[in-house]
């Protein structure tokens, strides 16, 4: 899942279990819709990046740079404490607000399709409910 600043989810992807999280970052980027607000062209990407040690890789940090994005990802056998928990917690309560959905806590599903039909529900009611909370 991939959030804005505030925890609204922009892009979510459905992957099985026993794949891992790294194969999803660009995809999760180029999957975000373009996003209208000042005059000119639609923002596509974000500015900035926030993800933890997984991610770290030359090639993730230079394409992410090619698509104008700054990488702030930790860095591999750095301590802890590099800062980045202050920015990376949004991700979690975002994933906190979806696990409040039981359909998403726990999969009864077999088919991705319908599971995935919830996930896009669910980051939708927690868009509407963000949206409306503003007025």
């Amino acid at each position: 899942m991939l959030t804005e600043a505030n925890g609204t989810p922009l892009s979510a992807i459905l992957t099985g279990a026993n794949r891992h999280d790294v194969t999803q970052l660009l995809p999760l980027v180029d999957a975000v819709p373009p996003v209208r607000g000042q005059r000119g062209r639609p923002r596509r990407w974000p500015q900035r990046l926030y993800a933890d040690r997984a991610y770290n890789s030359r090639r993730h940090r230079q394409e992410l740079r090619t698509r104008h994005i700054a990488p702030a990802l930790a860095r591999r056998g750095a301590g802890h404490g590099s800062g980045l928990g202050v920015h990376r917690w949004v991700a979690e309560r975002t994933l906190g607000w979806l696990h409040q959905f039981r359909r998403l806590r726990v999969r009864y599903e077999r088919r991705a399709d319908i599971h995935e039909a919830f996930l896009s529900l669910g980051c939708s009611i927690i868009c509407f409910r963000r949206f409306t909370s503003f007025r």
